[in-house]
């Protein structure tokens, strides 16, 4: 069965078996697919995967794709994000769906979630890219306005999403990372796979 196949198997049968029992059972199951997906992920290589410049020849460098996706805006949503260091090799990845979510905060929970899973020192440069202008323009602009007005816009109202604004400014003053944009849906390998991960996951949960 294909990993595909077996999702979409999973998906119809968490649709027909409500029990606690069977909602434990495939939850089980789910975190098996889990880790075989993440299995296959760190196999990846830099023929599959170009090794972008900024880390190239840097063993401290790495860099981190992420990406959100939303079907309807409300609407369920998920995050996906990879790690990718100056050998090509796929470090760490992860991929997660929610029930109820907008397509901004997705972006935003998927460099959350890197930066609190990859672990680095201030030594460290990490490269965040993103097909989100919304998450680029906020970290390089927006924010230290904000900031600047007590986390308060221009018109003196609170920026969307504020939560996860403060969280993800935190988690970037205390490493050494910066914000790069890449044009969605244009081609580009790593931008391409994150959002695989995101809709494949919102398709094993059934969205």
């Amino acid at each position: 069965m294909s990993k595909k196949s077996a999702q979409t198997y999973l998906a119809k049968l968490a649709k027909m078996l409500t029990s606690e029992t069977a909602t434990a059972a495939l939850d089980v199951l789910r975190e098996e697919a889990k880790q075989l997906s993440d299995a296959a992920v760190k196999e990846k290589s830099t023929s599959e995967f170009e090794i972008p410049e900024q880390i190239q020849g840097k063993d401290h460098a790495f860099a981190i794709y992420s990406d959100g996706a939303c079907r309807g805006n409300p609407g369920p949503g998920s995050f996906a994000f990879i790690v990718q260091d100056s050998k090509g090799a796929i470090l760490k990845s992860n991929a997660v769906a929610f029930e109820q979510t907008t397509n901004n905060r997705m972006e935003l929970m998927g460099a959350i979630a890197a930066l609190e899973e990859f672990s680095v020192s201030p030594m460290h440069e990490l490269y965040i890219f993103t097909d989100s202008k919304y998450m680029v323009d906020g970290m390089k602009s927006w924010v230290s306005g904000w900031k600047k007005r007590g986390w308060k816009k221009a018109d003196k109202k609170e920026p969307e999403n504020l939560d996860l604004w403060k969280k993800l400014d935190a988690l970037a003053a205390s490493v050494n990372v910066s914000f790069h944009w890449v044009k969605g849906h244009s081609g580009h390998p790593q931008n391409e796979y994150v959002d695989q991960l995101a809709n494949e996951v919102l398709d094993a949960n059934g969205y």
